[in-house]
């Protein structure tokens, strides 16, 4: 594995760091999100108000938000739909089926949009794959649901490789 395929184009504290003006700076007009732990955290999902306040605010702007999650249909159209957002389910991150999926849909061509998740073993690795950017966030809560614990092991293993040859990921609040 090298740890080129792992490594985030940005990081940010926070998907809701994202703002509509460095997003149109960067000729960014789609954002595709990972649900859990980045847009709202796994185990709360009506999200925040100033999540709800991004959501707007890149909307007003006419940029597309989709969530891309591995979770089924059920799970994340309950999780999304108070949001009004679009979403593909059954992504298969790391793989890129469902940001093929959505880019499609949508038509939207790979220079521009961007993914934003929280795990390099499956958000950053399938936008490297698909060839469009990415942004690692960090984990809005420190637990993690039962089924990411085995990913977050690889990604422990994977962060200290991408460290030892570029040094730690600096997390900003700006792409």
């Amino acid at each position: 594995m090298a740890v080129e395929h792992y490594m985030p184009d940005f990081a940010l504290e926070r998907a809701y760091d994202l703002t509509v003006t460095s997003l149109e700076k960067h000729g960014i007009k789609a954002v595709f999100v990972d649900l859990d732990n980045t847009l709202i955290a796994w185990n709360h999902p009506e999200g925040t108000p100033e999540m709800r306040q991004w959501l707007h605010e890149l909307r007003d702007a006419g940029i597309r938000v989709v969530v891309v999650s591995n979770n089924n249909y059920d799970r994340v159209k309950r999780a999304v739909e108070r949001f009004e957002i679009d979403f593909e389910a059954r992504a298969l991150k790391p793989f890129t089926f469902g940001i093929d999926r959505a880019m499609k849909r949508f038509g939207i061509q790979p220079n521009e949009v961007v993914m934003i998740g929280d795990q390099l073993m499956t958000d950053v690795r399938a936008a490297n794959r698909a060839g469009i950017r990415s942004i690692l966030v960090k984990p809005l809560i420190e637990t993690d649901s039962i089924k990411t614990k085995p990913n977050r092991m690889r990604e422990r293993r994977m962060m200290k490789r991408i460290i030892a040859k570029y040094g730690p990921i600096e997390y900003k609040t700006e792409i």
